[in-house]
């Protein structure tokens, strides 16, 4: 699990395919690598992958088909930027929220306006996400951990901070720029109790129960 907190950026030193796989090696001075171990788990903008090479700045990971064929790690190359952060530990500050760093789908950017010294960044998701994404709730993009400012069918719309801007990946990120979309955990089980699509309810709860408890509108009403 992480927060969602970016630690630093690091740089992709080279991407080697292996048939349908892919080794990714990435190079990052930055990073804090004295506590990382063969096997450990680092999130790369936003998905989560298992440390199997390293060295004292650098770390590389295997890609899976699976993978590449469901976020945006394939398009990555020599040279481009990404976001790193380490699992975190039962002592770490969870400044975010928690993020699995397994990926829902690929999102792209439909405008970046400046507000002040900030950024509103606009991203309409795939039609199928849209259900999980919540006015001040949270998301994660490309691995960074933003508040959803608001919402409006599949398009919702995040601030960027000055902060966010300078040290993380949405910093070089423009209109029609494609990045990984994580929903909140919380949604993915609430679906789950509620018995949403694809899934069969077993708990008890539904709608009825929760509008009996003032959790919802009275679904009497609807």
């Amino acid at each position: 699990m992480f927060t969602g907190i970016v630690e630093t950026m690091g740089r992709v030193k080279s991407c080697a395919r292996r048939g349908a796989d892919m080794r990714l090696t990435i190079d990052a001075p930055e990073f804090d690598f004295s506590d990382v171990a063969i096997g450990d788990s680092i999130c790369v903008n936003g998905v989560c992958l298992s440390a199997v090479e390293l060295g004292e700045s650098w770390f590389s990971a295997d890609v899976s088909a699976e993978t590449l064929s469901c976020t945006t790690l394939g398009a990555l190359g020599v040279g481009s930027s990404v976001d790193l952060e380490k699992a975190l530990l039962p002592t770490t500050r969870i400044g975010g929220h928690l993020v699995s760093g397994h990926v829902d789908g690929v999102a792209r950017i439909d405008a970046m306006r400046p507000v002040g010294d900030c950024r509103v960044m606009r991203i309409t998701v795939p039609a199928a996400l849209a259900r999980y994404i919540a006015a001040k709730g949270s998301v994660c993009v490309d691995g960074v951990s933003l508040t959803v400012n608001s919402v409006e069918g599949a398009t919702f719309e995040v601030n960027l901070i000055p902060h966010t801007l300078a040290r993380t990946v949405l910093g070089q990120h423009r209109a029609g720029t494609a990045v990984n979309i994580e929903i909140d955990v919380v949604a993915r089980y609430l679906e789950r109790l509620l018995g949403g699509p694809g899934h069969e309810a077993g708990s008890g709860i539904d709608r009825s129960l929760l509008s009996a408890h003032g959790y919802i509108d009275d679904v009497s009403k609807a």
